[in-house]
């Protein structure tokens, strides 16, 4: 995908000055954020969903390029239910979901099959990494589907470069999580949904792939969901909000 600033210079020379939309050109890209002039990637419209009993009614979201939204709450209030349905894996019983300006109950099942694919990134806390490979080799089957390298640099930050040729069994938790961090930001996904994507691991490491997930969303112009227990995490995002009494709650 072309850059902004490749856009606005490939625009700007075909523009006269007296055009009225010229003063676009001139707006330093650090404003772009407070004028919201970044995409929509995800919109959320008057969700609703219940199992046995209501998890959470009429809850609303937006989420635009270079977002990063938190969603805290207690255990059983519907944080990962929630996540499930904004990542697609899972129907709402009312409201809708648009990802990229596309309702995705209208979308067919090829066109979801290539979002999923080559758009979203998911993050669980289980990590769901395929056992009999190598660390390495999960992030080999991602790199092959989404037509990517694997960075180097990407195994550094997460010191994980060392435990490549081990296989996914012979690691631990925390190791685990950074390979399957690695595998999701190894296919450059345009929205990041995590579910307690630190759990397994301490505050310095922490607070460190909280700090990769926000370099990551301003270099590639994505955006991250998380969910957590963890307040201080969340508020290290632009966006902070609460599931409580099947409400979504802002707090920042």
């Amino acid at each position: 995908m072309t850059s902004l600033p490749k856009l606005r210079h490939k625009w700007a020379k075909g523009f006269p000055l007296s055009h009225p939309c010229f003063f676009l050109f001139l707006i330093p890209l650090s404003s772009f954020t407070r004028y919201n002039l970044f995409m929509n990637l995800l919109t959320a419209k008057n969700i609703s969903h219940t199992y046995d009993y209501e998890l959470f009614h009429d809850i609303s979201l937006e989420l635009n390029e270079r977002d990063s939204v938190a969603i805290i709450g207690i255990s059983g209030s519907g944080k990962s239910t929630l996540l499930h349905i904004l990542s697609t894996l899972l129907h709402p019983n009312s409201g809708s979901v648009w990802l990229f300006g596309e309702e995705v109950a209208k979308m067919s099942k090829q066109k979801l099959a290539q979002i999923k694919r080559d758009e979203l990134g998911l993050v669980f806390q289980s990590h769901y990494l395929f056992k009999g490979f190598s660390a390495y080799e999960n992030l080999e089957v991602a790199a092959l589907l989404a037509n990517e390298e694997i960075d180097p640099l990407l195994l550094e930050r997460l010191k994980i470069t060392q435990n490549m040729p081990q296989k996914v069994t012979e690691l631990s938790g925390g190791q685990q999580q950074r390979v399957s961090i690695a595998r999701v930001l190894t296919k450059k996904p345009r929205i990041i949904f995590a579910d307690e994507p630190t759990g397994n691991l301490d505050k310095t490491t922490a607070k460190e792939v909280m700090d990769l997930f926000f370099e990551y969303c301003e270099k590639e112009n994505a955006s991250l969901i998380l969910v957590t227990h963890d307040e201080k995490l969340a508020f290290m995002c632009k966006n902070v909000y609460k599931l409580e009494n099947k409400e979504l709650l802002r707090l920042q």
